[in-house]
Order: C-alpha cells, then structure tokens, then sequence
C-alpha cells in the first residue's frame, strides 16, 4: 500500500512541478513581450522626430503682399509677430525677382524720401512691426518680370544671428494711396527716393 501511495503522489508532485515550470515560463515570456513592447512605443515616429527637429520660425508674419508692377520697383509689406522673449533684428531679404534692401521712409531737408534703413528692421520681444506703404517695408530695387496681381513671390528673411526665414506673399493690385517707387531725380535711386502721387 506504501508503494501505491507513492506511485500515486509522485504524478501530483510532478504536475505541481511542471505547473509551476510552465508558469514561471509563462511570466518570462510575457516580461519579455512587454519589454518589446516599451522599446516599440518608446521609438519615435520618423514624422515627429522630423517635425520636432524642423526650425521654429523666428517671426510669426501675417498677411504678407506685395504691390503689383510691371517694371521696375516695388515693395512687399505685411505685419511681423515676435512672440519670443528676446528682440529679432532682420538685417536682409531676398528674393528671385529682384535684388532687395530694407527700406524705410524718412524726413530729408523737409521733404519725406525712401531711403535703406540702418540697422536693419528691429522686432521688439512679444511685439509687432508693420510694413506698410509710407513706413517700412522689404524694397524691390530693379524686376527682374513683372508681377502681376496673384502671382506669389518667396522671400528670404536673414536674421542678425545668422538664422534665416522663408515666406510666400500674394502681389496685389494696390492703389490705396496713388503712391509709385520711383527714383528721386534722374540719377541711382539711392540714398533718397519719394513716394511720388501717381498721375
């Protein structure tokens, strides 16, 4: 009886055993998917890695246009947003359609003249700038084609710390103050031009 009693219990033992075997196993396993799991969910999206490690624009830039022109000069204007903590100096721009200077409008000998703005075109931290006609604004010098009203124009944006911008302005059919770019007198448009009523 002794001997059945033993042959009996010995499968139980065994059973527990294996029971035991094929759970720890079990554990083993399942840490092991779950690990492979992290590392997946832990890897970045290719497009979030690309989007995050994309340049932040340096000046938010609303409602850029340019005057449309057959010739000539022309100037492109819109309102620059700084929402950073520092000030943002544009020391230059540029574009395909024509060689480019930052322009401003100011007083000389009691008569207001477009002339290259020194310095560059300052953006106060957490402010704004416009570029508008009879202020400042990014110069056209000599185009290279005309731009007629519709067609979009990039520009290049250099900042003093070397970063630069790019953005899209739509030319627009302005009359909004008769005004023309041209040159003061017959000789280089510069260091004076006025804003002269058209016809």
């Amino acid at each position: 009886m002794s001997r059945t009693t033993v042959t009996g219990s010995r499968p139980g033992a065994a059973a527990r055993i294996a029971a035991a075997g094929f759970a720890a196993a079990t554990i083993i396993v399942a840490a092991g998917l779950a690990g492979c799991g992290s590392t997946d969910s832990a890897s970045p999206n290719p497009s979030e890695s690309a989007s995050a490690s994309a340049p932040a624009e340096v000046l938010g830039i609303r409602d850029p246009w340019v005057k449309a022109a057959d010739e000539g000069m022309t100037a492109a204007f819109g309102t620059l947003e700084n929402n950073g903590d520092a000030d943002v100096t544009i020391t230059a721009v540029a574009t395909d359609a024509s060689p480019m200077q930052l322009h401003e409008m100011a007083m000389q000998d009691g008569k207001m003249v477009m002339q290259e703005k020194k310095g560059g075109i300052v953006v106060k931290a957490h402010g704004t700038a416009m570029l508008e006609p009879g202020g400042d604004h990014l110069m056209l010098m000599d185009l290279k084609h005309p731009v007629k009203a519709g067609d979009e124009l990039s520009f290049t944006l250099t900042f003093a710390d070397g970063r630069t911008q790019t953005f899209t302005a739509v030319a627009k059919p302005f009359t909004g103050a008769q005004e023309t770019y041209a040159p003061d007198g017959d000789e280089s448009p510069m260091p004076g031009m006025s804003m002269s009523p058209m016809g």
